[in-house]
């Protein structure tokens, strides 16, 4: 959690709020470890209920405005790091047998440990796909309900029921609402995009470029054919990015 303060009680009673805006409720408590290290974050939500945040979630614009991260976005990143990591030491081990520079039965056992562990983050990474899969179709579901809101406004308008007044009041709490929910469904869709490139092309996003030359065929430029495919596309960025647990 980035603290502008070394007192972080000071920030007890202070108001927390989503990265789209929405208010999520206020400070009650920290968990600390008992070297001082802060690890959790107690919030109050606005309909008396308390949640329980890890600390990485938040982060302080300033003395007033606390942002908490989804969780998700703290677990895309983190899959996207280790998943790359494990498979370079794997091909890395590789490598090394080859130029029988360890022992096979080291071998076996080490990359039967990277195996598993690679597996056992995808089988991770395809839940985490299908968490996002379920936000973004509820991000999809609220922005038709807001459209059918904002439909409904203005034909109680259109028939004299509501006032100018009035509608110009919920015609501006409709629109944030679209804007909210747009840009997070934006968010969870990229992520998204960005864990499946990790699983789909892991091999090919990640590898070297000598192991690229190493594997490309030496030929003139007399004798090199003309391309009958576009160029594979450059590897996808992995964004890092830091997400209230178990969302």
């Amino acid at each position: 959690m980035t603290k502008p303060s070394s007192n972080l009680f000071m920030y007890i009673g202070k108001s927390v709020r989503d990265e789209y805006g929405r208010s999520i409720g206020r400070i009650a408590s920290f968990g600390v470890n008992p070297n001082g290290q802060v690890h959790q974050v107690f919030v109050e939500q606005g309909d008396g209920e308390f949640s329980r945040y890890s600390s990485d979630q938040f982060r302080m614009e300033d003395e007033n405005t606390i942002i908490v991260m989804p969780s998700v976005k703290l677990r895309v990143k983190s899959l996207c790091d280790e998943i790359p990591l494990i498979w370079r030491k794997d091909q890395a081990l590789n490598d090394l047998v080859e130029k029988k520079k360890i022992p096979s039965e080291m071998f076996n056992d080490l990359h039967k440990n990277f195996e598993g562990a690679l597996n056992q983050l995808k089988a991770e990474a395809q839940a985490t796909l299908e968490s996002i899969d379920k936000q973004i179709a509820r991000c999809g579901l609220q922005i038709r309900e807001l459209n059918s809101a904002l439909i409904n406004l203005e034909i109680e308008r259109e028939i004299g029921k509501i006032d100018d007044k009035a509608y110009q009041v919920g015609m501006e709490m409709i629109q944030a609402g679209l804007t909210r929910a747009n840009s997070e469904k934006t968010d969870l869709e990229a992520i998204r995009n960005q864990l499946s490139n990790i699983l789909l092309g892991e091999a090919s996003a990640i590898t070297q470029p000598k192991e690229r030359e190493k594997e490309a065929p030496q030929v003139s430029a007399a004798s090199a054919p003309t391309p009958s495919s576009p160029t594979l596309p450059e590897p996808p960025v992995i964004v890092h990015v830091k997400t209230k647990a178990g969302t």
